[in-house]
C-alpha cells in the first residue's frame, strides 16, 4: 500500500465515530437463559466445562459459547454445575483460587468468593469439584452435559476436549449414562435477544468500516496481508475485540478457495480480490464478504457475474420472513443465479444437469458455480450459531439473525473433476465455451450480515444497490453494500 493511501485510508478512519454502547448482556439475562434451561429437566445435574488457559500464546484465551451463553465468565478453567431435584435448583461455578504467582503472569482472576457479585452465581474453589461430581454421581440423579467446544461445526468429532475426557471417566467409574443438551442449548441460542442484536450490529459496523477501507486501499501491487492487517487494524481501533474468524482475503487464483487463511500473495492488476472478513464485539460475531476489482472497475465480464449475485441475493432477501422457509428463499435465490448463468452461456440451461456419482439421476449445473447454494448461516456468539430455521420446519423466526450469501465461483479446473461421459463431454463443449469460463473465472459474493430489518420481511433501504467499485466509489455507495444484512425480529 502506498504511503498516500496509508495517509488517506487513516484519515478517513478517524473520522469515523459510533455511538456509546447501549447494549449489554444484564445479569438477568444470563439468569433467565440458565432458569428455561433448567425447566426442561424434571430433575438432574448439569455438566458444563469453560474453556481451559491456552498451552500455547497464540490465540489468545476465548471462553467457549455455550459456556459464556449460560454464565457470562470470562475467565479460564471454570465448571457451572446445575443441581435440580425436589423442585428446587442449586448453581455453583467451580473456578481456581489464583495466588498472587499467577496474578503476577496473567493478571486479577476472580476470587471463588467475589464471583456472586459479578456473575449472580455462587462460587467454589475448584478443588472441591470433583469430590462434589462424586458425590452427586452416586445420588442417581439423570447426568447432562454442553459441549466445551468452540464450535457446534466440530461436536460431533469432540473426543479430546477437558469436558469430553471427564464425562468418559466418569461414566466409566460411576457407570452413569450422561446426555447432552447441546440440541437444546442450541434451540436456545437461535433466538437473539435486543441486547444479543445490539451488540451484534456493533460488530458489522465494525465490519463495515474495516471493509471501507479495504475498498479504499485495494490497488495493483497492494498485498494481501496489507489488507488482512488493515481491516483488523480497524477492527481493534473501533473497540472491537478482533477478527471474529481467520480473514479472508484471496485474489486471483485464490478468490475461489472458500476458506483460504495464507493473505500472502500481491495482487495483479485485472484480478478480483474476495475479502471475507467479520468483527467480534464483545464476543458477538459479524460476517461480512465482498468480491473487489483489484483495478478499480470490473470488467464486462466480471460485472455480469457479479450482477446475478446481487440479483439471487435480492430474491433471496425477498422471501424472508416470520414464518416463511429457507427452503423457499433458497430456492428463489437458486433459480435466479441458474437463470443469470445460462443467459452467459455457462450451462446449457436452467435445469440442466450433469452425470455425477453424488446424484444418481444427475446434478444441476448450476452448482457447478453456485457451491454453497444461495443462503447463509446464523451468526452470534460464533460465527457459525444456531438459528431457528435450522430446526423442524426451517421456518425463519423472530429474533433470528443470519447471513445472506450466494456465492458464484467461476473455476474451469472443476470440470476437470467431471466423471468422462458423453452428457459431461457435451457440457464441456468447444474452445468458445471455455474461453468464457475462462473470461468469467473468480469468485463472486455479495452478503449481507448482520443488519436488522426494522419490519418482518422485506426492509426499506436495506437493499445494497449496484457494485463495490474498490478505489473508485468506496465511500457512501460501497458503505451502503456491506451493511445491507438481515435479521428478524
Amino acid at each position: 500500500m502506498s504511503r498516500r493511501r496509508a495517509l488517506v485510508a487513516t484519515a478517513a478512519l478517524a473520522a469515523l465515530s459510533f455511538a456509546p454502547l447501549a447494549a449489554q448482556v444484564p445479569l438477568s439475562e444470563y439468569a433467565a437463559r440458565r432458569a428455561a434451561l433448567g425447566a426442561t429437566l424434571d430433575s438432574g445435574v448439569v455438566l458444563a466445562f469453560g474453556a481451559v488457559e491456552p498451552v500455547n500464546f497464540w490465540p489468545t484465551f476465548q471462553q467457549h459459547a455455550s459456556f459464556l451463553y449460560l454464565t457470562g465468565f470470562e475467565e479460564p478453567d471454570a465448571v457451572y454445575v446445575m443441581v435440580k431435584r425436589g423442585g428446587q435448583t442449586t448453581e455453583t461455578l467451580f473456578l481456581p483460587n489464583a495466588d498472587g504467582r499467577t496474578k503476577r503472569w496473567v493478571g486479577n482472576r476472580t476470587a471463588p468468593a467475589e464471583v456472586a457479585a459479578l456473575t449472580g452465581l455462587p462460587g467454589r474453589v475448584l478443588g472441591e469439584f470433583q469430590p462434589a461430581v462424586d458425590s452427586l454421581m452416586a445420588s442417581g440423579l439423570p447426568v447432562y452435559t454442553i459441549s466445551d467446544v468452540q464450535t457446534y461445526d466440530y461436536a460431533r468429532q469432540d473426543s479430546l476436549t477437558k469436558g469430553k475426557a471427564f464425562a468418559t471417566d466418569v461414566s466409566r467409574r460411576a457407570q452413569v449414562t450422561m446426555t447432552s443438551l447441546d440440541t437444546t442449548l442450541a434451540r436456545m441460542r437461535a433466538t437473539k435477544s435486543p441486547a444479543e442484536i445490539g451488540l451484534l450490529r456493533r460488530a458489522v459496523d465494525a465490519s463495515v468500516a474495516a471493509h471501507v477501507q479495504a475498498m479504499r486501499a485495494v490497488a495493483p501491487g497492494c498485498g494481501e496481508f496489507e489488507i488482512q492487517a488493515l481491516v483488523e487494524g480497524t477492527f481493534r481501533r473501533l473497540g472491537a475485540d478482533g477478527p471474529s474468524y481467520g480473514s479472508i482475503v484471496g485474489s486471483g487464483k485464490n478468490s475461489t478457495v472458500l476458506h483460504y487463511m495464507e493473505d500472502s500473495k500481491v495482487m495483479q492488476a485485472g484480478e478480483m480480490l474476495v475479502l471475507d472478513a467479520g468483527a467480534a464485539y464483545d464476543h458477538y460475531a459479524a460476517d461480512v464478504t465482498r468480491t473487489l476489482p483489484v483495478s478499480g472497475r470490473f470488467t464486462q465480464a466480471q460485472r455480469a457475474i457479479y450482477q446475478i449475485v446481487l440479483d439471487a441475493q435480492t430474491a433471496y432477501v425477498a422471501k424472508i420472513r416470520a414464518g416463511g422457509t429457507v427452503g423457499a428463499s433458497d430456492s428463489a435465490g437458486r433459480a435466479v443465479a441458474a437463470e443469470g448463468l445460462a443467459k452467459l452461456g455457462l450451462i446449457e440451461s436452467v435445469d440442466a444437469k450433469y452425470e455425477g456419482p453424488r446424484c444418481p439421476e444427475g446434478c444441476p449445473q448450476y452448482m457447478l458455480y453456485l457451491w454453497h447454494g444461495s443462503g447463509g448461516h446464523g451468526i452470534g456468539l460464533n460465527v457459525h450459531d444456531p438459528a431457528n430455521y435450522y430446526f423442524g420446519n426451517r421456518e425463519f423466526k423472530v429474533g433470528d439473525v443470519f447471513t445472506v450469501e450466494p456465492g458464484i465461483y467461476v473455476n474451469p479446473a472443476i470440470f476437470d473433476e467431471l466423471a468422462d461421459t458423453p452428457a459431461n463431454r457435451a457440457l464441456l463443449g468447444d474452445g468458445e465455451v471455455q474461453g468464457r469460463r475462462r473470461a468469467h473465472r473468480g469468485r463472486l459474493r455479495h452478503h449481507r450480515a448482520g443488519r436488522r430489518a426494522p419490519l418482518v420481511g422485506r426492509a426499506a433501504g436495506d437493499r445494497g444497490g449496484g457494485e463495490a467499485h474498490g478505489r473508485a466509489g468506496a465511500g457512501a455507495a460501497g458503505r451502503r453494500q456491506v451493511r445491507a444484512g438481515r435479521a428478524v425480529r
